[in-house]
């Protein structure tokens, strides 16, 4: 059994005070659940955390507090996360992470992700650091037991879209581009910023994304491709037949006999790796979206933070901003 735990620096609200933020952004409380007064001009900012985590770790080497303790990954995950917050200017946001291992997936492959390392202990020793700064921003934190960050993201990124909101997934894992719509885009945080709004990068649709990975595969999560099948030959394949299951079927057309020979020998890995690239989009989730409506960041903890850390010129800008690290909210 799952469950599922939200954290934030300070309480969702209680059912009184959701009545009252639910008629500020122009919705209308059902009990636990949230129907549209009317249309919604709501942004939604979900934040792959471990994505940019681990981005921050390994783009600053050195940095140290006045304790001697590294700092560079709170220093430089801080500094993304402010800068998504005031480009953005989200009305909801939330930064997601994986907990535990992925269940699902392992049943369908042993090997998933077990070619990565371990936490470094010098970043594993900053997490304290990382979630006590989300605090202080007043961000809440969500994380599922048994479940992916990926899965979750999908899931609360599809009900938003459904009711009308815009949403903003920053990460750098492309299997989000299998969700990408009008509504919902990637944001890449190493790139100039600018949404990715299609696959069209990789020579197929969205909606061909699974397809694609299915017969390439994902190193990054240590799941085969087709021997022999590379990104052009996939997207031949799914631009010729448009499924995976259309090229499957249609095998004895293809004039190449070792690709037809491969397509034949892996049709089983091909299968369960559409299994594993899939994202989730339904999980039974206890928060609502709306609930993740941005607050106010505790500026006097964050800027406490920042001297505690040694973060002398980032303490600046925010006494600077003087409560504007939101947009104003």
């Amino acid at each position: 059994m799952w469950m599922m735990k939200v954290v934030a620096a300070s309480r969702l609200a209680a059912t009184t005070d959701r009545e009252n933020w639910g008629t500020r952004a122009g919705l209308c409380w059902d009990g636990d659940r949230v129907s549209l007064r009317r249309a919604m001009k709501s942004l939604l900012l979900l934040v792959d955390g471990y994505s940019l985590i681990y981005r921050a770790f390994y783009a600053i080497r050195e940095l140290t507090g006045p304790a001697g303790q590294p700092v560079n990954a709170v220093y430089g995950f801080t500094k993304m996360l402010r800068k998504l917050l005031a480009e953005r200017r989200p009305t909801h946001a939330a930064v997601v992470l994986d907990c535990g291992a992925p269940t699902r997936r392992l049943a369908v492959l042993e090997s998933y992700k077990a070619q990565r390392p371990p936490t470094p202990p010098r970043l594993e020793q900053q997490l304290p650091m990382i979630r006590a700064v989300l605090a202080a921003l007043r961000l809440p934190v969500v994380e599922v037991a048994g479940e992916e960050a990926d899965d979750i993201i999908a899931t609360l990124s599809c009900r938003a879209a459904g009711d009308g909101a815009t949403v903003l997934i920053a990460s750098n894992d492309k299997d989000f581009l299998q969700i990408v719509n009008a509504q919902i885009r990637l944001l890449r945080p190493d790139g100039d910023g600018e949404p990715v709004v299609d696959a069209r990068r990789y020579g197929v649709r969205p909606e061909q994304m699974v397809d694609y990975l299915s017969l390439v595969g994902d190193a990054a999560d240590n799941i085969p491709g087709v021997p022999g099948i590379g990104a052009k030959t996939a997207a031949d394949l799914l631009q010729r037949y448009g499924t995976v299951e259309n090229v499957l079927a249609h095998v004895d057309e293809l004039a190449r006999p070792k690709l037809r020979e491969a397509l034949r020998t892996h049709a089983d890995r091909i299968r369960a790796n559409r299994a594993l690239v899939t994202l989730q989009t339904d999980l039974a989730l206890p928060v609502q979206w709306p609930e993740l409506a941005v607050q106010p960041p505790d500026t006097a903890q964050l800027l406490a933070l920042c001297r505690q850390l040694g973060f002398k010129s980032l303490a600046a800008q925010i006494e600077a901003e003087a409560g504007d690290l939101f947009g104003g909210r």
